[in-house]
């Protein structure tokens, strides 16, 4: 065993004697040659044995070795051990430093082993050094990007379960920060490709993650990469298969893949496939349908979905059937009017619920569709259903103006600082949804019926100048007087979430409106497996 002191002196000579002999006119001669390397691969051979000493043994060994390490390349495994060795040291000031330099073993073949060494260390507790191992990974990036994205996906294949979600999580947050010189085009295809190898056998957080990662890759920023990505989500959402409305993780899946399909639509990539899904599995089942999630209204959950893939929908095979589906389910959420008693009044627990959020997404949905087939409100439901939805129309227009008018009442005058307290913003979006509500029946009282007009969906981000007409504008003398003159309201509805149900009893509005984040929100239950299904236990230990 050497001294540290011993060892410093060892290297101090090997240095010198290293340089002198690659110094122009000072080569070794003749029998002086093989003489000569000899002591400098014994030479070197004390600097690896250096791991097994001290503290500061190894903190030289950790700087030396990879210096050298491209003059002995038949000492090249025994100086990627010894490196490793420093890597899993106990002190973890020796443990950053050999990671530190392990990207100077990264030449040629070695470039793959490095990046799976240090794929696994991302495994490591300690900020610092889980910083550190960031820090390296990157920087073997820059030397070959292929060959250290082979390294992590041979992990995220084949590793242990904490190295593979932190290497997807270090593929979806870094490869988007490097240059285009790296992420070449041809690098940028590897990543797909591999990609969806892994999505073979994921959990929903995965799913999430690596949709993030390739959708953000230039190579699919065109008509046919988003295409390519819809394709790939089409096939996790399971679309083939009937819905289990019972089954929590069948419902989930579903969810999350038409989440992370939304962003990827447009009117050259289409969302017929997810639209005629929903309404031949899903609406049908709505009532029935469950979720993992407590606080998630997920009928609404749902038709928001609906809503929002819409008006994305190409050419549908059984257009009338799926519109007659949205139909029927629209009447459902547009009560009669109560029956009058023989004095023409009602009785007040009689008073039907009126459901603003739903009814905004189901008629959006039924307007979207109707642009397709805008005769079937005329020849394809008969006149006696067309009369008794003309009377639901008309009944919650009624009842839609009576709080249009409250609301701009309120919010008449209320600018800046005074609309961002929870009471207003609760008002505006309420006034949202119930101006695009009535804007759409309009459209439907047209005759022939109309399909023309266009509204920004009341959870969508809205152009300040549209947001500050929807507030700002001014009530009639009617308006000013409606608070203190209607005595008929429409009955609270029950709470069913905490969020987008607005039906404000007696003149008050739900303190949650509006609040709820639902977007990816966790993973997949039941682990992996093709579909979110269960993965093996891997093995421990290292494995380099």
């Amino acid at each position: 065993m050497y001294s540290f002191l011993c060892l410093y002196l060892y290297l101090h000579l090997f240095c010198l004697v290293l340089l002198c002999c690659q110094q122009p006119g000072r080569h070794c001669k003749g029998e002086s040659v093989l003489n000569c390397l000899t002591w400098h691969k014994d030479a070197y051979q004390v600097i690896l044995n250096g791991v097994k000493g001290g503290p500061k043994e190894k903190r030289l060994a950790a700087q030396f070795i990879p210096k050298f390490f491209s003059s002995f390349p038949e000492l090249a495994d025994a100086a990627i051990n010894a490196q490793l060795d420093l890597c899993e040291d106990d002190d973890v000031s020796i443990r950053r430093q050999a990671i530190k330099e392990l990207p100077r073993f990264a030449t040629g073949e070695n470039i793959l082993k490095v990046a799976d060494i240090l794929t696994q260390l991302l495994q490591t507790d300690d900020t610092a050094e889980f910083n550190q191992v960031n820090v390296s990974l990157i920087s073997i990036f820059k030397i070959d990007a292929k060959g250290t994205l082979g390294g992590l996906f041979s992990q995220i294949l084949q590793g242990e379960d904490v190295v593979r979600e932190r290497a997807i999580k270090f593929l979806s947050t870094k490869l988007k920060t490097l240059p285009e010189d790296v992420m070449t085009k041809e690098v940028e295809e590897y990543v797909f490709a591999e990609t969806k190898k892994v999505l073979e056998d994921v959990t929903g957080e995965e799913f999430v993650l690596l949709m993030r990662l390739v959708s953000g890759l230039r190579v699919l920023q065109t008509v046919s990469g988003r295409q390519q990505l819809v394709e790939l989500v089409v096939e996790q959402a399971f679309l083939e298969q009937a819905l289990n409305p019972a089954d929590l993780d069948t419902v989930d899946r579903l969810l999350q893949c038409t989440r992370q399909a939304l962003p990827l639509f447009s009117k050259n990539v289409h969302s017929t496939r997810f639209v005629t899904y929903f309404c031949e599995h899903v609406l049908p089942n709505l009532s029935t349908l469950t979720t993992p999630v407590a606080e998630l209204d997920i009928q609404l959950e749902v038709l928001k979905l609906l809503a929002e893939m819409s008006p994305f929908c190409g050419d549908m095979e059984k257009l009338e059937t799926n519109l007659n589906m949205l139909f029927t389910k629209l009447l459902e959420y547009m009560p009669l009017p109560p029956e009058e008693v023989e004095n023409g009044e009602q009785l007040a627990s009689e008073e039907p619920k009126l459901q603003f959020s739903y009814v905004e997404c189901l008629l959006f949905s039924f307007h979207q569709l109707g642009k397709k087939l805008p005769d079937f409100l005329i020849d394809k439901v008969d006149a006696e259903r067309l009369k008794d939805f003309k009377i639901r129309l008309q009944y919650f227009a009624r009842g839609l103006q009576v709080y249009i008018r409250q609301l701009r009442v309120a919010l008449q005058g209320k600018t800046g600082e005074a609309l961002k307290t929870d009471e207003n913003k609760i008002k505006v979006v309420a006034l949202k949804i119930t101006n695009n509500i009535n804007v759409l029946i309009k459209d439907l009282f047209h005759n022939p019926p109309s399909f023309k007009s266009a509204v920004t969906l009341s959870w969508k981000p809205v152009q300040k100048a549209e947001a500050a007409a929807v507030v700002l504008k001014r009530p009639s003398a009617e308006d000013a007087n409606s608070g203190a003159s209607l005595k008929k309201q429409v009955a609270p509805q029950p709470r069913r979430d905490a969020r987008q149900i607005y039906n404000p009893p007696s003149g008050k509005y739900s303190a949650s409106l509006g609040n709820f984040n639902y977007e990816q929100r966790g993973g997949f239950r039941g682990g992996r497996g093709r579909g979110f299904g269960t993965r093996g236990n891997r093995s421990r230990g290292r494995i380099y």
